[in-house]
């Protein structure tokens, strides 16, 4: 017994629910297609970035220049209680090697 609502109720519902695939019968298929429909999207993370171009490009990026390219293609950014006033500025292949891992993680450029 749930001791959440210590107050006793006046009436039960039963729910009969049969699965199957006809006469009035709850598919499971369906089911399964909402759930897929519900679930959030993944939430794309600098460690992804990275070893995206890693793996691609082979080489590595700092997490301060992926942070300073979304910002200068206008996504929505937060302020990092631990952000870095002044650093480099990637360079030129950096900063396409973080364009395409971006649209590669259908990140909104």
């Amino acid at each position: 017994m749930c001791n959440a609502f210590p107050q006793k109720t006046d009436s039960i519902i039963n729910v009969n629910v049969k699965f199957g695939e006809s006469g009035g019968k709850v598919s499971l298929d369906n089911i399964a297609k909402r759930v897929e429909a519900y679930k959030p999207k993944e939430l794309v993370r600098y460690k992804m970035i990275k070893e995206y171009i890693e793996a691609k490009y082979g080489f590595k990026v700092h997490t301060a220049y992926i942070t300073e390219d979304e910002r200068d293609l206008g996504l929505s950014m937060y302020d990092a209680p631990n952000a870095v006033e002044e650093f480099k500025h990637p360079t030129g292949e950096k900063v396409e090697a973080i364009k395409d891992a971006l649209i590669y993680l259908k990140i909104t450029i």
